[in-house]
């Protein structure tokens, strides 16, 4: 059977680790997927950095919309992040008759519906593991492990810029603006780090499980938000950002937690989800949230489902 081609957007931190596990991992990516997965096309502005590192195999271009119209693409993996050039180009895509895998949740949870809509009417899917805990397989746990549950609470520590920033103030009684700028130093927090620490990060991903989990898309305005931006820790207080979802209620809030609680016993970048399940208690899972390989790693799952003939999630109207 021919390898299965894909066409790559972006190939900076996330879109470099897809690159770099598929050439560490073909072997095994292809027996689990039952097909081989090529990186036949890749595009990002740098044109330099990315031909760097595909060494001359996959053609690299400057234009995206380039990639997703070409005909021998079969799949796009879109990494660029945002959702105005991204929506373009994943509609694009589907126009094309292309699957998409992405790990763009400020798109899916801002155009999710539209997204959907469009791939259903095409036939096409639309992949999105990556999007949602970095190396945390939470959707394919939603979507298959609990097919059968009727699934009553979720709720998590889904952010490790704002996790390192409350854990640091608890342990070693410094403000806020101390332990930010710590975290920009150190790389856990972005040179702007609204969208972490106002709680937006969270409230992108907090939508998009509880789409998947109650089958009706939800916009990230419908999460109540709040951040942890000028947040007060006293020392040996545990205090993190949840997000918790129901049925009817989205929320992202920081919150005051006992110190045996699973939640609270998150550190740095790592990522946990409980999720109560009528009459079997309980599940709860946790991982790195983030890095190039890390969700590169969901990336691919994504691919190996698609390429094996995945069904795709249907959601009625938010």
């Amino acid at each position: 059977m021919k390898p299965i081609n894909v066409g790559l957007l972006g190939i900076g931190t996330v879109g470099g680790g897809t690159w770099e596990v598929l050439a560490r991992n073909a072997d095994e990516i292809q027996r689990r997927a039952g097909r081989a997965i090529r990186i036949t096309r890749v595009a990002d502005k740098d044109v330099k950095k990315a031909r760097q590192l595909a060494k001359r195999k996959a053609a690299v271009t400057p234009d995206a919309f380039e990639v997703v119209r070409a005909p021998d693409v079969e799949i796009v993996v879109e990494l660029i992040g945002g959702y105005t050039t991204a929506k373009e180009l994943v509609l694009e895509a589907i126009r094309n008759g292309k699957h998409v895998v992405t790990a763009n949740k400020a798109l899916l949870a801002t155009h999710g519906n539209e997204i959907f809509a469009a791939a259903q009417k095409k036939g096409v899917m639309v992949a999105f593991e990556a999007a949602v805990a970095g190396g945390v397989p939470i959707i394919k746990a939603l979507r298959e492990g609990l097919t059968a549950n009727r699934i009553e609470w979720i709720a998590g520590i889904i952010n490790g810029t704002s996790n390192f920033i409350l854990s640091e103030m608890r342990d070693k009684g410094l403000p806020f603006d101390m332990v930010l700028a710590e975290a920009q130093r150190l790389g856990y927090a972005e040179a702007d780090p609204r969208f972490d620490v106002d709680g937006r990060d969270a409230a992108q991903k907090l939508a998009i499980l509880a789409s998947v989990t109650w089958g009706r898309w939800r916009p990230e305005s419908d999460v109540a938000t709040s951040g942890i931006t000028g947040q007060k820790v006293a020392p040996g207080e545990t205090v993190r950002l949840v997000a918790e979802a129901t049925r009817d209620s989205l929320t992202v809030s920081p919150q005051p937690l006992d110190a045996a609680d699973p939640l609270a016993r998150t550190a740095g970048i790592e990522n946990v989800l409980e999720i109560t399940v009528a009459d079997a208690g309980v599940f709860s899972v946790s991982g790195p949230g983030a890095g190039g390989r890390v969700t590169a790693g969901a990336v691919y799952a994504d691919l190996a489902r698609l390429v094996a003939g995945e069904r795709p999630i249907l959601f009625g109207r938010g």
